[in-house]
C-alpha cells in the first residue's frame, strides 16, 4: 500500500511511462538543437550581409572618387605665374597622372617676391567683387617681377547654377587653358571674371566659354574640345575635395572653407575683398615680415 493513499501501477506501465518520458525529452531536445542550428545560421547570415554591406561601401567609394588625370602646369593643383619683369609667363609641370598627390610649390626660389594664392570659383560673387578691385593691381605687380600668383580654380557652387554645374565647367575650361596655352591664363581668369554669370543662373555655355578664352588670347584648337568634352572635369572634383579636405601647403591654415582664399607669403588675407588699400596693406605688411622690403 502507497503511502499516498493511492494504488502504485504495475511495474510494467511504471517502465512504459519511463519510456514516453524519454521520449518527449528527446523530441524536445532535437527541436531545441534545430532552433540553435537555424538561429547560429541566420548569425552567420548577418555577419555576411554585414561584409557585404562593407565591401559595397568600400567599391561605392572607390567608384565615387574617380581616377582624375591633371593637366599639365597645374602640379600643385594650381597654376603659378611670374615675370622676368617684362612677360608674364607660367611655371611649366608635368601632368599629375591619375590618383598622384599634387606636389606642393617650393617656396625657396620665391623669397624676393610676395607670392599670392588664391583658391577661386568662378561662379563666386565674392571672388568676383576680389578681381574687379585687386586683379589689375595683382598682375602689375606680376609683371613687374614683384609678386608671383598661383591660381587654383575650384568648383563648391554647382548647385548655384540651375543644374548646369558652371562651376565645374569653368574651372575645367581653367584647366584646359593652363595645359593647352598656360602663358595666357592670367588674362583668361580676369576675362573669366569680368564676364561672370550670377548665381542662380545657368551661366555661360561650353561654346561662350571657348569664345571667352579666345578673347583673352588662347589660340590653341585644343582648348574647344578640351572644353566640350569636360577632359579635367573629375580632376576639378578630386582637386577640389583636397582644398576643402586639406592639409593646404605653405601656409597657414588647415583647409579651405570658402572662396575666395587669399594666402599671401602663406598668411591668410582676411580684410575687406572690395577694398584695394586693404590688401595692399596686407601684401606689404606680408613682405616687410619676410624681410624682403622696407
Amino acid at each position: 500500500m502507497s503511502t499516498s493513499g493511492q494504488a502504485r501501477p504495475p511495474k510494467k506501465d511504471r517502465r512504459e511511462d519511463a519510456r514516453e518520458t524519454a521520449r518527449l525529452m528527446r523530441a524536445e531536445q532535437v527541436k531545441r538543437d534545430k532552433r540553435r542550428r537555424l538561429f547560429l545560421r541566420g548569425g552567420i547570415g548577418i555577419g555576411l550581409l554585414a561584409v557585404v554591406a562593407i565591401v559595397a561601401v568600400v567599391i561605392v567609394n572607390n567608384v565615387t572618387a574617380k581616377a582624375a588625370p591633371g593637366p599639365a602646369n597645374m602640379a600643385s593643383d594650381g597654376i603659378l605665374l611670374g615675370s622676368d619683369g617684362t612677360t608674364v609667363s607660367a611655371a611649366t609641370t608635368a601632368a599629375l597622372e591619375a590618383d598622384a598627390d599634387p606636389i606642393a610649390t617650393e617656396q625657396s626660389a620665391l623669397s624676393d617676391t610676395a607670392n599670392i594664392v588664391m583658391y577661386v570659383d568662378y561662379l563666386c560673387p565674392i571672388c568676383g567683387d576680389f578681381e574687379s578691385t585687386n586683379g589689375e593691381q595683382i598682375t602689375d605687380w606680376v609683371t613687374a617681377g614683384n609678386a608671383t600668383v598661383e591660381i587654383h580654380p575650384i568648383s563648391i557652387l554647382d548647385r548655384l547654377s540651375s543644374g548646369t554645374e558652371y562651376a565645374t565647367r569653368a574651372a575645367n575650361a581653367a584647366a584646359c587653358v593652363a595645359n593647352y596655352d598656360p602663358n595666357n591664363f592670367l588674362d583668361f581668369n580676369a576675362a573669366m571674371f569680368a564676364d561672370q554669370p550670377a548665381e542662380n543662373t545657368t551661366g555661360l555655355t561650353d561654346a561662350e566659354l571657348t569664345s571667352l578664352a579666345q578673347g583673352a588670347g588662347v589660340t590653341s584648337s585644343n582648348v574647344a574640345s578640351c572644353i566640350a568634352d569636360q577632359t579635367y572635369s573629375d580632376w576639378v572634383d578630386a582637386s577640389t575635395q583636397r582644398a576643402l579636405d586639406g592639409p593646404i601647403p605653405n601656409s597657414d591654415i588647415d583647409a579651405v572653407e570658402g572662396t575666395p582664399t587669399v594666402l599671401v607669403n602663406g598668411v591668410k588675407y582676411s580684410g575687406s575683398n572690395s577694398d584695394a588699400a586693404s590688401f595692399e596693406a596686407f601684401v606689404t605688411e606680408q613682405m616687410i615680415a619676410a624681410g624682403t622690403t622696407e
